[in-house]
């Protein structure tokens, strides 16, 4: 039986497209910038709001998250696209069954929220002999809307965070561990190294920036398992 095709709009490096192949679809990922890291089936650069949609049986979206996060905090001014209400209308209209993700604040109805720690994501740094090891968890709260039922469980927070994003200095503790913040309204806290960070994230194919834009692919698969239910579902109906 061949693989549902699934639509992975504004792709990246493929984070939430390798969740959705390790639950058995298809992916052919759409972006306007080059992704030579991409590691789905199929890659288009173009626009993902004028890609045509048809011949796919399901679509996944993650719109640019800027409008919605710390950094519009930071910049009051600034213009970000905010794209999630004309994504969502593509999506409904196009028949099937679909997902929009984006960071916790967006805009996002009926969404389930997912976190590194609700599947054991997360790295241990140090060396044992002049480093003490320590294991620090992947928590990375990100929301999903979906057009189908998904269970929504807890996080389960129980070890230091390891933090992945920005593009400063690696491996170490930022801000004070969190007794200070940013000029983002950030808290800080331990800054994973890139082997951490990969490690973490359960990627290994992306480089530094690629990495803290990314989707750790275990929640997109936890996601594509309810999808291919609700395919299942509509195809026995």
């Amino acid at each position: 039986m061949s693989r549902p095709r699934l639509i992975d709009l504004f792709c990246g490096a493929g984070g939430c497209t390798k969740g959705y192949q390790r639950a058995g679809f298809y992916v052919v990922g759409v972006d306007n910038r080059p992704q030579p890291n991409y590691c789905g089936d199929e890659f288009h650069q173009a626009d993902a709001l004028e890609f045509p949609l048809s011949g796919f049986d399901a679509i996944h979206a993650s719109p640019p998250c800027q409008a919605y996060s710390v950094l519009r905090r930071a910049n009051p001014d600034a213009e970000y696209p905010d794209l999630i209400a004309p994504v969502r209308d593509m999506l409904e209209a196009s028949g099937v069954p679909w997902v929009i993700e984006n960071v916790p604040g967006a805009p996002l109805r009926y969404s389930v929220e997912l976190c590194g720690s609700m599947f054991g994501l997360g790295a241990i740094s140090g060396d044992g002999i002049k480093v003490e090891r320590t294991y620090r968890e992947l928590r990375r709260h990100r929301l999903f809307e979906t057009s189908f039922p998904i269970m929504q469980s807890p996080c389960q927070h129980r070890a230091e965070a390891l933090g992945v994003y920005g593009g400063g200095p690696t491996g170490r503790y930022t801000f004070e561990n969190g007794a200070r913040k940013d000029r983002y309204g950030r808290r800080g806290g331990y800054q994973g190294t890139i082997a951490e960070k990969r490690e973490a994230m359960g990627v290994d194919w992306m480089g530094a920036g690629e990495l803290n834009q990314a989707i750790p692919p275990a929640y997109c698969e936890f996601i594509g398992r309810y999808l291919l239910a609700e395919l299942r579902a509509r195809a026995a109906a």
